[in-house]
């Protein structure tokens, strides 16, 4: 019996098809004494009749004929412009979309895109509140009061000192700090309908850092509520669904936070 050959090239197997085919040898045949010679995944029996058909009008070569269309290589100038222009229009646009598009190797697309233009895909920087000039001028008059404050407090007109003691601590000789009770509440979105990859942009070394805002609504939200002191969180509280803020809750929630702060300062 004799032993297949395991090591063997296409332009070898085609070469038997061919000497075989001149010999008058029918196609069944030589697809079964090529499946015997070089193992089944050598050349199927489709591809066999092919190439006898080929060698019968006359093909001499062996190897694979130059396909037509664009080129092998697509990475040009134009094609390297029009993927620049589609990314612009559309930061979202996915790589399988631009091949689409211009009609051209997703393999391409990817090198223009990381290679050549210098892209890279990022998630939008989430920020929890989207502030306005009014709002940021408005922190900073609150934070300045607070200065003020400590800096009276003191009995010392120079704040120059505060904030510079060991470790970059709060060195002030009071516990206002210590008394302060900050408040925030937020919308809690029960389904969130974009998902973090789907929020993803091409992003070029020289372009700005994009920010993401909670401003997208679900099918459902709750209103949730904290209060913290310097020492931790007092109170949370998640507003019960359809209901919305009157005084009457807001009552019940200032009556609940002092309940809470005085439990937890008899304890501390």
């Amino acid at each position: 019996m004799a032993t297949p050959i395991k090591e063997w090239s296409k332009l070898e197997v085609r070469a038997v098809v061919r000497f075989l085919f001149s010999k008058g040898t029918k196609p069944s045949e030589i697809h079964k004494q090529i499946a015997e010679t070089y193992g089944e995944g050598a050349m199927s029996r489709s591809r066999v009749y092919q190439w006898c058909i080929w060698f019968g009008e006359g093909r001499t070569s062996l190897g694979d004929e130059p396909k037509s269309g664009r080129p092998k290589t697509s990475t040009n100038e134009e094609n390297t412009t029009g993927v620049d222009e589609l990314i612009r229009c559309d930061r979202r646009m996915k790589i399988r979309e631009i091949a689409l598009k211009l009609e051209i190797p997703k393999s391409t697309v990817h090198e223009i895109v990381h290679d050549t233009l210098g892209y890279r895909k990022v998630s939008a920087r989430w920020a929890p509140k989207m502030l306005t000039e009014d709002h940021m001028l408005q922190r900073v008059e609150i934070s300045q009061r607070l200065l003020q404050r400590c800096q009276q407090d003191n009995g010392d007109e120079d704040t120059t000192h505060i904030g510079v003691g060991p470790g970059g601590d709060f060195q002030a000789n009071n516990n206002l700090f210590d008394n302060l009770i900050t408040g925030d509440e937020t919308w809690v979105h029960l389904i969130t309908p974009e998902t973090k990859p789907d929020s993803m942009t091409w992003k070029h070394p020289s372009s700005p850092v994009t920010k993401k805002f909670k401003v997208q609504r679900s099918a459902a939200k709750v209103m949730a509520t904290v209060f913290w002191d310097a020492k931790g969180v007092i109170l949370f509280d998640i507003l019960p669904q359809g209901q919305c803020i009157n005084a009457a809750n807001t009552a019940a929630l200032l009556t609940a936070l002092k309940k809470q702060f005085v439990a937890k300062d008899l304890g501390s």
